[in-house]
């Protein structure tokens, strides 16, 4: 799998490819069979395990170089294992958070892709395909046609921490566990989905920008959730939690005229090229309409 990503405001294109493993477990059938045992609770559990050993800081260093990670953009801590060193923390002045209430800002250090919502988008989630209705509660996504799902890759060289993308309060949080359906080609005609990965959502009632669902999903077999809160009243730019090893992806649904996505990121994903976003960062604005009737509401 190739991916296209561009800095923000820059019309260079970034290409990174999937792994040579990765693309062997997800490319043919011998690949798949391994997955399918890989993914087994007890396999996830052990390899959870070891990363939380002291044996696993051996591996932390020659991350490092790899991923051209700037240690110097995170606290300054000895790391007891690689979990620990994965769930570093940045200094707060390398995340500025935009603070202006009109602005939506990104949870996540990511590549960002926006797609308009409608009853046949289908997302490809961490090499699993999503139709938008089994991504959460069908119940629930009614009110989200023709709004926007703001897609939020994150790679292992990321930042894994997350934060609320405005101020407002929350209500509990909707845990649904991962399936692995089968060994076959993935069939996109028949929805005929062979994995689909743990995730998280919840509802998050912001000041600024309505009701907005946010869906945490973990990576394959291990890529842990960890969210701080169950019911809570938030402030923007508050960490909401973070995903322990692996690569992860977080997914915003906003309501229709609710938000301006900005021109760069539209762009970028009208073309099929992921943005670059950071964490903290203004990425959409709020319509002035939606602000005040929100603001009466509140009154």
């Amino acid at each position: 799998m190739i991916y296209y990503s561009r800095q923000r405001n820059s019309k260079e294109n970034i290409i990174t490819e999937s792994s040579k493993a990765l693309n062997f477990l997800y490319g043919c059938f011998l690949g798949r069979c391994i997955l399918k045992l890989a993914t087994r609770k007890c396999i996830s559990n052990l390899i959870g395990w070891y990363m939380n050993t002291s044996f696993s800081k051996r591996r932390i260093e020659k991350f490092v170089d790899k991923n051209n990670i700037n240690k110097y953009e995170y606290e300054i801590k000895k790391y007891k294992s690689y979990n620990d060193f994965f769930t570093r923390k940045v200094i707060e002045s390398k995340r500025p958070i935009n603070a202006r209430s009109s602005v939506l800002i990104s949870p996540c250090d990511s590549k960002l892709t926006v797609y308009n919502i409608n009853e046949d988008l289908t997302l490809k989630i961490k090499d699993s395909y999503y139709s938008i209705d089994s991504l959460v509660d069908k119940k629930i996504l009614e009110d989200y046609t023709d709004g926007y799902a703001l897609v939020f890759r994150l790679t292992t060289d990321n930042y894994h921490r997350y934060c609320y993308v405005d101020s407002g309060s929350k209500g509990v949080n909707f845990h649904i566990d991962g399936i692995f359906h089968t060994v076959q080609p993935i069939s996109l005609k028949n929805y005929n989905f062979y994995k689909t990965n743990t995730r998280e959502y919840t509802v998050l009632n912001t000041n600024n920008f309505g009701k907005v669902i946010q869906v945490e999903v973990g990576a394959m077999g291990v890529g842990r959730i960890v969210n701080h809160h169950e019911v809570h009243t938030y402030k923007k730019g508050e960490e909401k939690g973070y995903f322990e090893f692996g690569g992860s992806t977080i997914v915003l649904l906003v309501k229709k005229n609710t938000i301006i996505i900005d021109d760069d990121i539209l762009e970028n994903s009208n073309e099929g090229i992921e943005t670059i976003v950071k964490y903290g960062e203004g990425i959409a604005k709020a319509k002035t309409f939606t602000r005040i009737i929100n603001k009466i509401k509140n009154i």
